[in-house]
């Protein structure tokens, strides 16, 4: 059954499939998350504050799982834009992620129930207090990064991940173990200094700042904005292991001819109606017209270059 589930998953486009067995975290993951929590480094995203025994063990928030489905699906695109106009993060180029992912996860579980019509799930992308990257790790995907990503080796770590819980136990995988060794590029090519070997610092980090931040952006951290306008991926971009990363297969990632055919002059005068044409289904919807726009009068100011020309 195990088999025949990670076979259907790779047909419906996951690069990857792995088993965990749900319970709690392990100890070492609730001190680096409480430690996180602790010293401000989430921001403004309160939501991390809450629901921290869910967070901590899975079967708290989804009673009676035993198994943990962990898929990874690939976003690198298969055209970047234009290096001289404005960035947009990878992830937002497409369509909204948490519903291809979800979607994608729900056939998985249509699937799963013609095994077994009794089995019961539920679905999760980056939509509820799960630690999504401790848990694909747990499930044999890949290793925890400087840059915190999840990084599979020889794909790289440009991947939504996505959870499938359901009540059946399955046979678990092992756990995948390494590091980066002595590489440091990511905390070296942070703009802001936002990455620091206790993780993200996200209220210096460009792409927290761009999309989940309200109000105007630090003096510093606009400077450093090259002619990013939402997220950053620098410290993607220089990792050695997405040397690998090849162009994804799902449709839905690719970026919209209209959008990318955007000029600088066209993106500083979007109206709030045409944003809401362009992005209505898109990730970059997050950050809100206001926000949006925000970014781009603040890479006017701009000293620094964009991830692309270093």
């Amino acid at each position: 059954m195990k088999r025949a589930i990670r076979d259907e998953a790779l047909r419906l486009g996951f690069a990857a499939c792995g088993f965990a067995r749900a319970g709690a975290v392990s100890e070492e993951a609730t001190r680096c998350t409480d430690h996180w929590v602790g010293q401000g480094y989430h921001a403004g995203m309160h939501y991390m504050e809450r629901n921290r025994p869910m967070r901590l063990d899975p079967t708290l928030l989804v009673p009676g799982c035993r198994t943990l489905i962990v898929v990874a699906l690939n976003y690198y695109p298969q055209r970047l834009l234009p290096e001289e106009g404005y960035q947009i993060a990878y992830y937002a180029y497409g369509k909204d992620y948490h519903r291809v992912v979800k979607d994608k996860l729900h056939q998985l579980l249509a699937y799963i129930r013609t095994l077994d019509p009794t089995t019961k799930g539920r679905v999760f992308c980056d939509t509820a207090p799960l630690l999504e990257r401790y848990w694909a790790m747990q499930a044999g995907l890949g290793i925890i990064g400087r840059n915190r990503t999840l990084i599979i080796p020889g794909k790289g770590s440009y991947f939504f991940l996505g959870i499938l819980a359901i009540d059946r136990e399955l046979p678990h995988d092992t756990p995948m173990k390494g590091d980066c060794g002595n590489c440091r590029r990511c905390l070296e090519h942070c703009p802001t200094g936002a990455l620091t070997t206790e993780g993200i610092d996200c209220r210096r980090c460009l792409s927290y700042l761009t999309i989940e931040h309200r109000g105007p952006l630090p003096e510093e951290a606009a400077r450093q904005l090259g002619k990013r306008i939402y997220g950053c991926d620098a410290c993607q971009q220089v990792c050695p292991h997405n040397c690998h990363a090849q162009p994804t297969a799902e449709p839905a990632f690719r970026i919209p001819d209209d959008i990318a055919a955007l000029t600088p002059e066209e993106w500083q005068g979007l109206t709030q109606q045409r944003y809401t044409h362009l992005f209505g289904d898109s990730a970059i919807e997050r950050a809100g017209y206001e926000g949006l726009m925000r970014n781009i009068r603040a890479t006017e100011g701009s000293s620094a270059a964009s991830p692309e020309t270093e």
